[in-house]
């Protein structure tokens, strides 16, 4: 793996993103081979086999260690903050296009347009306390019990609405080869700051390029450096 990927000094921001702040390693690839998933390490049983002992031990690890004291904790305030249950399930396309409930902390009052309207910045929707479980990514916590159960990763692309995958299938013909991994709960995207809502197609489309990547170069090391990644990228954005 390119070190560019994992060494950038900044996020990347939607903020005038363009194809100029990309990785040299992806910018200057040509698109048929940024858009086919092509010979991914991840086509080999004793790579599955590993991957999947790295989800295991990470997974066990954060349930054990954290959820078995921080979810009562939460589920408690998340029911004083607000009405309605304290997990938040959503369909979600996993490896080879089925489906699975994801699940996450509920971070919105409950709303008919929950499963077929993104959140946007300073969405209504959105409770005070759901506010910071967003910015703290601790609504993402329990899908750790998805990576157990197998539907997930700790690594991967992430997976979107099941709406937004059907139509972003529509607008990019290599869309679905982010099935051919389970998706993950953080990615190589967003390790690098891609993480909330998409603006422009532009911003998706760099997503996508980032996911194809990753499946395509993965390595049992990328995914120790894109999770440490991540965590101080989270660190970060709470300071």
């Amino acid at each position: 793996m390119s070190n560019e990927l994992l060494k950038a000094s900044h996020p990347f921001t939607y903020a005038g993103n363009n194809d100029q702040q990309l990785p040299t390693a992806i910018r200057a690839a040509p698109a048929g081979l940024i858009t086919a998933i092509r010979c991914s390490p991840l086509a080999r049983p004793h790579n599955i086999i590993l991957k999947r002992l790295f989800d295991i031990t990470i997974s066990l690890l954060v349930i054990v260690c954290l959820l078995s004291w921080l979810l009562p904790i939460l589920a408690l305030l998340i029911k004083l903050d607000s009405r309605g249950p304290v997990f938040f399930l959503q369909q979600r396309n996993k490896q080879k296009g089925g489906r699975f409930a994801c699940i996450k902390l509920r971070t919105m009052v409950v709303n008919p347009e929950a499963d077929t309207m993104t959140a946007t910045f300073n969405d209504k929707r959105i409770t005070a306390l759901g506010n910071f479980l967003r910015i703290s990514h601790l609504d993402e916590l329990p899908q750790f019990l998805n990576v157990l159960w197998g539907d997930m990763s700790v690594i991967g692309p992430r997976p979107h609405m099941v709406a937004e995958n059907i139509k972003y299938n529509i607008l990019f013909n290599y869309y679905n080869d982010r099935h051919f991994v389970k998706p993950g709960i953080t990615g190589l995207a967003q390790s690098l700051g891609y993480y909330g809502p998409a603006a422009r197609l532009q911003e998706i489309e760099q997503k996508l390029k980032f996911d194809l990547y990753y499946i395509n170069h993965w390595s049992l090391g990328m995914d120790i450096k894109i999770m440490m990644k991540t965590i101080v990228m989270i660190y970060n954005k709470k300071s």
